[in-house]
């Protein structure tokens, strides 16, 4: 084949000169919808063939991927850097004369913070528990909710509150 030949592209059917380094296969032209239809066709290709077809499902695949980041700790993690000392001079704290606590009107603040935090606490958790895969936090992060449904319907000096 001459390196001045051309082709169809098979999305848009426009005729192109193919790269050189790939034109033996290139059947799509550089546009960005026909190399999205490329994309596409590549992918289910790839999906039709039956080793292909469960890659992505079940517990075979959770299984893989946990052994995965077990063996590279640290890879979803970004590089850190080192982050500049700030210089401040120490300030001692200054006692303040008739203070009055002001209560809070929300029953329960925390609860607040946490919810609006759903990151911070899937972090914190996989920090506490040294894990990454989403199954073993979603399962801390349900005996955790647990444990504070429990001490949430303790009653001081009494048993717990069986749940509704």
């Amino acid at each position: 084949m001459s390196s001045t030949a051309s082709r169809k592209c098979l999305c848009c059917n426009d005729m192109f000169h193919p790269d050189a380094r790939n034109r033996r296969h290139q059947q799509y032209c550089a546009k960005d919808v026909c190399r999205k239809a490329s994309k596409a066709a590549r992918q289910a290709r790839w999906l039709a063939k039956p080793e292909n077809q469960d890659y992505f499902r079940g517990s075979a695949n959770c299984e893989r991927v946990r052994q995965w980041r077990l063996a590279n700790p640290g890879y979803s993690r970004g590089k850190s850097t080192a982050r500049p000392v700030v210089l401040q001079d120490v300030s001692n704290p200054q006692s303040v004369e008739n203070e009055t606590i002001v209560r809070s009107c929300t029953p329960f603040p925390l609860q607040d913070v946490l919810l609006m935090q759903p990151a911070l606490i899937v972090g914190l958790i996989a920090v506490l528990t040294g894990h990454d895969v989403q199954d073993d936090i979603a399962t801390t992060a349900r005996l955790f909710i647990n444990r504070g449904r429990d001490i949430l319907r303790m009653v001081p000096g009494g048993p717990l509150v069986p749940p509704p």
